[in-house]
């Protein structure tokens, strides 16, 4: 057996049993074998950081994976409910938040609540006041949350835990600082369509994968980039600004203050002002008669959409044309193996990948365009939840 002797040694050892726990996160269930591949350390060393978990209650036995013929492998999993996360997933309107265990159990219902980010001074002590409101609700024991992991739109500096476009803070410090001394908990902040396509590479269309562009259609339209298996973050951290490439020459001022932005054609809440415009002038459509209904005029347009209505899917189409057109210049940058779909847009997923095809057949480089696949996200409107969570796993070494 390996020795553990040495004070650099105990701290790898500490390292490696953090590993250890991020991998059963990851696949839920694994052989000591297993792991130790992972890790590349030997067997008789994995058995033991296995066994120093299993006194801690954080990993037990679950039992014998299915025969294949020889000796059946002892399987190990993590405690169900040892360790809480909160998740909390952003965008410019409103945020989601959820408690999960680390063996993806919820433990607590998606709680979802109106919260403008635009020119709001007072959006961090709200986002403070909701988390605490859900945990209270929860009842469960603060001493087993791990961490609070939260993806939020704009140009976020995850390292410094700085959003630099919402949640203005007061004082010095950062946004994750101030979080994290409001709610008592250690607290991580992202971009949302990083944690999209970080949750779509772990768990996702892009597990396994090189080289994978994932669109985050949404509000805006974000961008995750996949390389060499890695999240992707450019010199600064902000690669993946998308939505503000300048294809268009419809000379509507976008948010960020260019005129011509991809994301003043594929934005989603664009589309839907387009929609109740023309619904209010006579458009026929049952989009009149969701609208009325209280829901939300973007979930509107996604459900008639897959009902079939003719002018949701009309409008829906348009946006997925350029969204491939945008798409196309990626591939032509990229090369990429898969472009995914994802994010709240997923919901019509189906609908805009034959628009997307399409402008991708017109404008893509066929021997480019061969080699991509492109698809729509499994995990969907939730991949921001499940990235959110995730955030807090990928950092466990900060944490426990």
């Amino acid at each position: 057996m390996e020795a553990i002797s040495s004070k650099e040694t105990r701290r790898g050892l500490t390292i490696m049993e953090k590993r250890v726990i991020q991998l059963l996160y990851a696949d839920q269930q694994l052989s000591c074998a297993a792991i130790s591949d992972r890790v590349g350390r030997s067997v008789p060393m994995v058995m033991q950081i296995l066994n120093q978990l299993m006194k801690r209650e954080w990993v037990y036995a679950i039992g014998h994976a299915p025969s294949t013929g020889g000796r059946r492998p002892l399987l190990y999993s993590l405690v169900p409910g040892a360790r809480y996360i909160v998740a909390v997933a952003m965008d410019q309107l409103f945020t989601r938040i959820q408690v999960i265990d680390w063996l993806h159990q919820p433990i607590t219902q998606p709680e979802t609540v109106s919260l403008p980010l635009h020119d709001n001074a007072q959006a961090a002590d709200i986002l403070v006041n909701v988390v605490e409101q859900h945990l209270h609700r929860s009842a469960i024991d603060m001493q087993k949350v791990l961490g609070v992991g939260i993806g939020m739109p704009g140009f976020v500096h995850h390292h410094q835990g700085i959003n630099y476009t919402f949640l203005p803070i007061t004082g010095e410090g950062s946004l994750k600082t101030y979080l994290e001394k409001k709610l008592r908990l250690p607290v991580l902040i992202d971009n949302d369509s990083s944690l999209i396509a970080l949750a779509e590479l772990r768990f996702g269309m892009a597990k396994g994968r090189k080289h994978v562009m994932v669109i985050n259609i949404g509000w805006g339209t974000g961008l995750g980039m996949i390389v060499n298996g890695e999240l992707f973050r450019g010199n600064t951290g902000y690669a993946g600004e998308f939505s503000h490439i300048p294809i268009s020459d419809n000379q509507i001022l976008c948010e960020c203050g260019k005129r011509g932005c991809l994301e003043t054609e594929t934005s989603l809440l664009l589309l839907t002002k387009k929609a109740k415009e023309e619904i209010e002038q006579g458009k026929v459509s049952q989009l009149a008669t969701l609208f009325k209904a209280n829901m939300h005029a973007v979930d509107a347009v996604l459900e008639a959409a897959n009902n079939g209505d003719e002018y949701a899917i009309e409008l829906l189409s348009a946006v997925g044309y350029k969204l491939g057109k945008g798409i196309a210049i990626l591939i032509h940058i990229m090369n990429p193996e898969l472009v995914v779909l994802s994010g709240r847009g997923a919901k019509a997923g189906k609908i805009l990948l034959a628009p997307v095809q399409h402008a991708l057949n017109k404008y893509c480089i066929p021997r480019l365009l061969e080699s991509t696949e492109i698809a729509v996200s499994k995990l969907g409107f939730e991949a921001s939840l499940v990235g959110a969570a995730n955030l807090v796993m990928e950092n466990l070494n900060a944490l426990v």
